[in-house]
């Protein structure tokens, strides 16, 4: 009788499901926020005038190195993942994926941001190193400080300015206003995602800025919310931005407001629709300022 290889069909698949999982291709919301200050710096450091060689290096930097961060989270956390409900299931935790097989992916993904990033120029290189220490450092971070969201701020506002290195080989002082409005955003909203944790990181010692603000929270995101509408608009008279830009940023504004409404009883599902949200003020801010370089031309 010849060999059946009907049992072994399945393992390709759900070793490919696994992989997939753990690089969060099925929950594309991460690479949407570091997709979207990425896109900001490249619009405003091109003066609208996109290099489309840059833009593609970019786009592809923004999926190789969320899908690095991811992994590499995934193999700091496989050991607390089990105790949390949200990621009880994660491929690590169930097996799908092995911690070797992990590894491997997670090199092989640092290597293609590597080669991407060589496509650039040398101060866009050193500055990836900074980029690529803080999206592995980050996972530890919540076992050391209560503001890994911080951390993370940094991490997903570090495609900032290496755009600017990229598009214009320097470092212009206005670009740090942008930074400063993406990492207190990534605060604000990373720390509603924590919110729905909350009770499961508190048992099993995670640290996080819902644990840190307690109470407070709301408070301390409608603090961080003005600081970041005022980093947004100080970085628009940095650039000399008109009108449509300052009205996207009202716009942001008004969602952050529909924000502190949803969160208001801290209820876990509410907390993480004001998360999942966060995906349209990257668009917005966006909108704004490819209108406000639209009108230009016009």
């Amino acid at each position: 009788m010849a060999p059946s290889h009907t049992a072994h069909q399945p393992a390709l698949p759900s070793k490919l499901r696994g992989l997939l999982e753990i690089m969060r291709f099925d929950k594309p919301i991460g690479a949407l926020l570091l997709a979207a200050p990425t896109a900001w710096a490249l619009i405003i450091a091109s003066r609208g005038d996109l290099s489309w060689r840059l833009s593609i290096i970019f786009c592809l930097g923004v999926i190789v190195m969320r899908a690095a961060g991811c992994t590499a989270n995934d193999l700091a956390d496989r050991h607390l993942d089990g105790f949390v409900e949200r990621t009880r299931h994660r491929p690590l935790v169930t097996g799908a994926v092995s911690v070797t097989e992990a590894l491997i992916l997670l090199f092989i993904l640092l290597a293609a941001a590597l080669g991407l990033v060589l496509l650039t120029n040398p101060l866009t290189i050193s500055l990836s190193l900074v980029g690529a220490a803080l999206a592995i450092v980050y996972p530890f971070m919540k076992r050391v400080t209560y503001l890994p969201q911080v951390v993370l701020g940094a991490a997903f506002s570090w495609s900032i300015p290496m755009a600017f290195a990229a598009t214009t080989g320097e470092l212009p002082s206005g670009l740090w206003w942008l930074f400063a409005a993406n990492l207190l955003w990534t605060v604000v909203y990373d720390t509603q995602y924590a919110m729905v944790d909350r009770e499961d990181d508190l048992r099993i010692g995670i640290k996080s800025t819902a644990i840190l603000f307690d109470r407070l929270d709301r408070r301390i995101i409608a603090v961080l919310q003005l600081a970041a509408i005022a980093c947004f608009v100080a970085c628009g008279k940095a650039f000399n931005f008109g009108l449509l830009y300052y009205l996207a940023i009202a716009v942001v504004g008004m969602m952050f407001i529909w924000h502190q409404w949803l969160i208001r009883d801290r209820e876990p599902t509410a907390c993480f629709t004001a998360f999942n949200q966060s995906k349209w003020i990257g668009l917005i801010v966006l909108l704004g300022i490819v209108g406000q370089f639209a009108a230009i031309d016009v």
